[in-house]
């Protein structure tokens, strides 16, 4: 076989590979942007969302309690994170200059100041994250080494080469960026931007390349954008197939519809939730695919060390052997990260989480004095680092090593959740506390990993969906009212964690019941006030104001970027397309298109058959239709924001053959609710 043609079967290959991913980056939009899906404010007439209520004697006892169980006298991470501050920004200045850029930040200070006590609805250990993501401003990390934090839920660093800025991440948002980098400006100089460094690809550390970086002036080659291996594929996949499920599930983990205050939402834990804005990608220039690797720019010396497979699918961590400095991009931070997110997405490997820290150490270990990150504030100190990299190296291991041995004893995820502990070594060090991941739910992603779903118990095997099993759940448990007047009892006991399975029955029996709708809220509103991650307290918290208020009302942050729609291979937008057709109404039907991408001088096949929508690289005989039409063209016609009618009329799509092939193949297209249901259940889907 010809080497090209080799080339381009294993490119479609990978194309196709990335095409069926769960997606990711459009939740991660939906997550960092924390007031993007606010609700919006009620329409006269209409009511105000019901008040949340105070914790409750059981609620406060827990929260209390949380104060002899931790070492909060160690002020240490309090020191790190304010050291270096240059400048912070005049946030109502930023505000109305990027887009509402620093309004989350603002809000937060407001709220938790750097020493105020925590009060009684918030977890003492959250409370204490929130008032170290407070410090925000411009900060000096090291010689020539700099970050702005506090604007997004990622940093901007900047590296100050000999004649211009080498930037590490560029936030989420075109806006943020911009407004990050004026304030370098305006403190440190004017000086160029000669190269982007992309650590990863999720969306917080590449969405605002556009706000600091003209395009012109990469395709003159003034600036060079540099990122892992598999960069553009990871990053562009993750924005495709599952993105409206995952983008509504980070409604929940964010908490978008609450408020910031001690009874609603407070930081992200990574960082701040931030304002909305320009999701934006420009491709890398250079791809760095050795372990290893080095590069020199603009005078500052870089080694890269691939963690493929950890954070994230594509990431890399960099050395900076001049400044004793180590990047560490998301592989390790001031918390315990994620196997699994709460949003959906794959479970991550914590082996090849555990190998990478010990790389990290065994290649760098010897000369680092300062390690920095994508989130959070630095650490000083080599023999800190080396301490800091163990235990963040054995955190995920212990949780890996124990959640394996149970599993192997017969245990299933919920009981390996109930049981693993921490180690106090490990579980009374600040950065292992968990903040975005947890030990319970990162045991369960373990589990989930190796066994899968079923538990081998033949009752998990084919169970009840969840309507008819709840109804027979009330009618055994003696009826609605019986359940309920045993309820009131078990929540004045500060039983909630029984509420929430017991109640939702109730809920999802009888949907209509306010008296249970509220009881579970209720509920939900206490484990939310106890919860130390800032992900379960919005799971929780995000839950009572639905059950309470019903499903938002509000515009939803857009999801794919124009940049990462023009991004995608047809491949992906086919798979895309498939899995967006009803095989219900495909049933029994048979149809072959041809399409001729005309900008990509591209041909394709697709076809209707058995239920499904299969893509091929070649046009069929005998086709139903054929179409002629650049790749944003077809992009709109599966949005069904154009129609076959105007594409045509305008010139935009040539068709011959069937046109009714053509509109019947989009019309079994389903289009995905933005807003379903979570806490109530949805419509019956047969």
């Amino acid at each position: 076989m010809p080497v090209h043609h080799t080339r381009r079967v294993a490119a479609r290959q990978r194309g196709a590979r990335a095409a069926t991913r769960l997606a990711i980056g459009l939740a991660a939009v939906a997550l960092v942007h924390g007031n993007a899906m606010a609700q919006a404010a009620p329409a006269a007439g209409q009511p105000q969302p019901v008040a949340p209520k105070p914790p409750t004697a059981a609620t406060i006892a827990a929260n209390r309690a949380v104060l002899n169980q931790l070492p909060f006298k160690n002020r240490q991470d309090f020191e790190d994170a304010q050291r270096g501050l240059i400048a912070r920004p005049d946030l109502a200045a930023m505000r109305a200059a990027h887009n509402n850029v620093g309004a989350s930040v603002g809000a937060l200070t407001a709220q938790v100041g750097n020493d105020k006590p925590a009060p009684d609805s918030v977890n003492p250990s959250l409370w204490r994250n929130a008032q170290l993501l407070g410090n925000y401003g411009l900060y000096k990390v090291t010689d020539r080494i700099y970050q702005v934090r506090g604007l997004e839920l990622a940093n901007m660093t900047l590296i100050q080469g000999d004649t211009g800025w080498i930037i590490l991440d560029t936030l989420t948002s075109a806006e943020a960026a911009r407004a990050a980098f004026d304030l370098v400006t305006q403190h440190l100089g004017r000086r160029p931007i000669v190269a982007v460094i992309i650590s990863h690809s999720h969306v917080d550390h590449y969405g605002g390349i556009r706000g600091i970086v003209d395009e012109a002036d990469v395709k003159a080659g003034k600036v060079r954008i540099i990122a892992p291996e598999g960069f553009m594929e990871e990053a562009v996949s993750e924005n495709v197939i599952a993105g409206n499920a995952m983008s509504r599930r980070s409604v929940y983990m964010g908490g978008a519809s609450l408020p910031i205050n001690p009874q609603g939402r407070l930081a992200g834990g990574l960082g701040i939730l931030g304002a909305p804005g320009t999701v934006t990608l420009l491709p890398p220039t250079e791809t760095i695919a050795k372990d290893g690797q080095e590069m020199v720019i603009d005078g500052v010396k870089m080694v890269f060390q691939l963690t493929p497979g950890t954070e994230a699918p594509a990431e890399m961590n960099t050395w900076f052997p001049q400044f004793k400095a180590m990047w560490m991009a998301e592989n390790t931070t001031n918390t315990l990260h994620n196997l699994l997110t709460l949003r959906g997405a794959q479970v991550r490997d914590a082996t090849k989480w555990v190998d990478g820290i010990k790389a990290t150490i065994a290649s760098f270990g010897k000369d680092v004095q300062v390690k920095f990150q994508s989130h959070h504030w630095p650490m000083w100190g080599h023999d800190r680092i080396i301490d800091y990299f163990e235990k963040q190296r054995d955190l995920y291991k212990y949780i890996h090593d124990q959640s394996v041995r149970m599993m192997n004893q017969g245990y299933i995820g919920t009981e390996i959740a109930e049981t693993v502990k921490l180690p106090p070594e490990l579980a009374n060090f600040w950065p292992n506390r968990g903040y975005w991941g947890t030990v319970k739910h990162n045991t369960r992603a373990v589990y989930q990993r190796y066994l899968g779903w079923y538990d081998s118990n033949p009752s998990s095997l084919d169970p009840l969906p969840p309507v008819p099993a709840a109804k027979k759940y009330v009618e055994y448990m003696g009826g609605e009212a019986a359940i309920l007047a045993r309820a009131r009892k078990d929540f004045d006991k500060g039983e909630y964690r029984w509420l929430a399975e017991a109640l939702r029955q109730v809920v999802y029996a009888n949907p209509d019941n306010k008296e249970a709708r509220d009881l579970l809220a209720d509920s939900y509103e206490q484990l939310g006030y106890q919860a130390e991650a800032p992900t379960w307290r919005a799971e929780y918290l995000q839950g009572a104001y639905e059950l309470r208020n019903g499903v938002p009302n509000a515009r939803r942050v857009q999801t794919a970027s124009p940049d990462t729609v023009q991004a995608m291979p047809p491949e992906m937008l086919f798979n895309y397309m498939a899995v967006r057709l009803n095989g219900p109404k495909a049933a029994g039907k048979h149809l072959v298109l041809n399409v001729d991408l005309t900008d990509l001088n591209r041909q394709y096949a697709l076809e209707v058959k058995n239920g499904v929508l299969n893509h091929f690289p070649k046009a069929m005989p005998k086709a139903d239709a054929s179409l002629k039409l650049s790749k944003t063209v077809l992009e709109r016609l599966q949005r069904k924001d154009l129609t076959v009618e105007q594409a045509v009329a305008s010139g935009d799509l040539a068709l011959s053959g069937r046109r009714d092939a053509l509109e019947q193949l989009l019309g079994m297209l389903d289009t995905f609710p933005s807003w379903f249901k979570v806490v109530t259940p949805n419509p019956d889907p047969s």
